[in-house]
């Protein structure tokens, strides 16, 4: 029988599963939260209340973070990729050569950089090529998912498990003590993705004329002003059909003195000053806004009346400023000189104003400004632009100073001679110290949302191992699999941490799954490691859906891709990795 201490946390991590599903609220609030609530109810002690915050894995994925802007900024991502786009390869092979090296820096780097980085270049080799993007952003994003898990940096759940293997068994995963069965999975997976895991996707993907729309979207829900003088003033809005027609815009609304009039206010007469709320595309909006004698708004209000003015696409990261906030809040315009033209959300169109809108991980703005206020603001407000800019100012004359610096810090560390925390402390103060990353960066290298999930749920982790709950988890899974081997009990661990890692953070994951697969292998009585490196590929490997893994959010904007689009390439692709991680760890790390 349960006791009210394991009640309560069941009931408590239940609750955060079911909110993280849900994902109306972001998933450090929750986590915070429930650590709050842990705190309150007694199931977590007041002296371990924020004790995850000073964990050595909490330190480490800031650390690896800071590290990956530091390579980034140095240039040697950057010239490498160049040297190996190629737009007119074919399409398996410029996957494959993609997604090798997607999954190559993913080793060493953030994999949410190392999507970053590559995205742009990739989006503009489909550009030249003629094809839909939405062929090879999935083969990169889950490539890059895939490397994270061949090195103890790659992946925050690789760091997670290593580090719960120290407190428990008094040492932790080294290095590359993860690369055996990582590169096995990451090899094994990219071939998947090259050859046949794009082939899988729905037909109208592989069939978009990507010449005629780079980035397979829907258009954008945008909004434009009538200025004084316009020649649509005191015609209605149905009027302008024919004119919207021949620009291929569709007018879907009009705002007057702020309030959106009912419907599609096709009978209002249109006034000066009046906001018309359009679906257009880039180049459509720009066309109309001269049929139509319109114009963006905040030109004209003494913001952006410079003439040398550019449209620029970006999309919302996760750790953005602008996630969760609307560029009202934010005072976009005010504040930057940037207006917020258009928003794209994966085809879904939203009654709320543009500006007013709450933005999601994965929109695709439509921002409108000086082409070196646009650059700024990209950076600052953490979104990803998505054009090749060409315009990054790289330090590549420290290319190699980075890189020197970087390997001999891991160098250091794989031998022993150096605890890893404190190698990669050394090498970001060399970068600060250096200038590699500028001391204004380093703070907006770090994905505060991670870290403040990771501080919350190490203590509520902790609490579920102290009150017995990991050991009734546990009882629950080797009964059901009584009488079976260890290796099918592995297996049926790897399947449930997969399963969990498709609709929750994969960092938390991790925490929850790291003390059962221990509690597990006590139980059978086996080496626990095998159990724990199946809980680090497990918790990686987040191909189903959109939600599981970053990456996965970050290309369903310029992808143009569905929900359930994922499972398509997905599926296959973790049944892959479940048969090539079990014999693979079985051999590495025998029982």
């Amino acid at each position: 029988m349960m006791t009210t201490d394991q009640l309560t946390l069941f009931a408590l991590l239940s609750s955060v599963f079911l909110l993280l599903i849900w994902g109306r609220w972001r998933y450090d609030l929750v986590a915070f939260v429930a650590l709050l609530a842990a705190l309150l109810l007694g199931v977590v002690p007041a002296q371990q209340a924020f004790s995850g915050f000073g964990h050595p894995a909490t330190v480490i994925i800031a650390l690896v973070l800071i590290i990956s802007r530091g390579l980034s900024n140095s240039g040697v991502i950057e010239l490498l990729a160049r040297h190996v786009v190629d737009a007119s390869r074919r399409l398996a092979t410029h996957i494959g050569i993609m997604s090798t090296l997607a999954a190559s820096l993913s080793a060493i780097m953030n994999n949410v950089a190392a999507l970053a980085l590559l995205m742009p270049l990739d989006l503009q080799a489909a550009k030249k090529a003629g094809r839909s993007p939405a062929l090879s952003l999935m083969p990169l994003s889950f490539a890059s998912i895939l490397g994270g898990m061949i090195t103890l940096i790659g992946t925050p759940p690789n760091i997670i498990v290593a580090e719960f293997r120290n407190d428990a068994l008094g040492e932790a995963f080294k290095m590359f003590d993860f690369m055996p069965v990582g590169l096995a999975c990451a090899a094994v997976g990219v071939g998947y993705v090259a050859l046949i895991g794009w082939r899988l996707l729905p037909a109208d993907r592989q069939s978009a004329d990507a010449g005629q729309d780079l980035f397979d979207l829907a258009d954008y829900i945008a909004e434009v002003r009538v200025p004084e003088g316009s020649s649509i003033i005191g015609q209605r809005v149905r009027d302008l059909d024919n004119l919207a027609d021949k620009t291929d815009v569709e007018i879907i609304g009009l705002i007057r003195r702020g309030r959106r009039l009912p419907g599609l206010a096709r009978l209002a007469e249109i006034q000066a000053d009046d906001v018309l709320v359009i679906e257009a595309s880039p180049e459509s909006l720009e066309e109309a806004l001269g049929t139509l004698k319109l114009e963006y708004v905040g030109k004209g209000q003494g913001l952006l009346e410079d003439d040398d003015l550019t449209l620029n696409e970006a999309v919302v990261q996760e750790s953005s400023r602008l996630a969760g906030r609307s560029a009202m809040s934010l005072r976009l315009l005010y504040r930057y000189r940037v207006a917020l033209v258009g928003v794209s959300r994966q085809g879904r169109r939203f009654r709320d104003h543009v500006r007013k809108l709450e933005l999601l991980p994965g929109d695709v703005l439509l921002l409108l400004g000086h082409e070196e206020r646009l650059v700024d603001v990209t950076g600052r407000l953490g979104l990803l632009p998505l054009a090749d800019r060409g315009q990054r100012v790289l330090q590549r004359q420290k290319v190699w100073l980075a890189v020197g610096i970087f390997a001999v810090a891991i160098a250091t560390a794989s031998v022993g001679l150096v605890y890893l925390p404190v190698a990669l402390g050394c090498v970001t103060a060399l970068y600060i110290l250096l200038n590699i990353v500028p001391i204004r960066d380093v703070y907006e290298s770090v994905e505060w949302p991670v870290i403040i999930l990771l501080g919350s749920m190490i203590p509520i982790g902790g609490a579920l191992q102290s009150t017995g709950g990991t050991a009734l988890i546990a009882d629950a899974i080797v009964t059901v699999a009584a009488g079976l081997s260890p290796a099918v009990v592995l297996t049926l661990l790897l399947v449930v941490t997969m399963t969990l890692s498709d609709v929750m953070n994969n960092t938390a994951t991790a925490v929850i799954a790291a003390p059962i697969a221990l509690e597990i292998a006590n139980r059978l009585g086996v080496n626990p490691d095998p159990f724990l490196m199946a809980v680090a590929v497990a918790a990686s490997c987040a191909f189903l859906t959109p939600i599981g893994h970053k990456n996965n959010t970050l290309i369903m904007g310029p992808g143009g891709y569905r929900f359930g689009d994922y499972w398509r390439m997905g599926l296959p692709l973790e049944i892959i990795i479940i048969l090539v991680s079990v014999p693979a760890i079985l051999l590495v790390w025998p029982m």
